[in-house]
């Protein structure tokens, strides 16, 4: 059996993904994930997908189809991790190439995400896949 993209849907699914998105984010809460991805669902139309290859999450990515002044319509990737274990096996490339076409299938004229100065290999990956570095992002924390 192919590994497959998968959009999670029902609780159980969403749930499946929590131990690779936890890699990410590591402040993650077990007993809120599922509600937070729904609150996002619901809030932000934000998408949950997998590669799921032999009944096993590998990799998942969150994204949102948005719009602004600057970029028109835009797909924005909030998380894209492979599972520790899995990486090097394509399904991040897998990801990827669902992602990009499904920009393509709902109008979007961009493809965007931020990614942490720290994460080398994933800039490596985003640049060998055609995104440039085109901005700084500054954050503020608001207690």
């Amino acid at each position: 059996m192919m590994p497959e993209v998968k959009i999670m849907q029902s609780d159980e699914e969403i749930m499946l993904t929590f131990h690779t998105v936890k890699q990410l984010r590591p402040h993650l809460n077990q007993t809120e994930y599922v509600t937070k991805i729904r609150r996002l669902m619901e809030r932000h139309d934000y998408t949950l997908i997998t590669v799921v290859d032999e009944n096993e999450v590998m990799a998942v990515a969150g994204y949102r189809l948005t719009e602004s002044l600057a970029w028109d319509q835009y797909l924005y990737v909030d998380d894209l991790i492979t599972n520790e274990s899995s990486r090097k096996n394509g399904y991040a490339q897998l990801l990827w190439n669902w992602l990009i076409e499904e920009a393509s299938k709902k109008g979007c004229k961009q493809f965007h995400l931020d990614s942490g100065v720290n994460r080398f290999d994933a800039h490596r990956f985003y640049l060998k896949n055609g995104l440039d570095i085109t901005c700084h992002h500054f954050q503020k924390n608001i207690e």
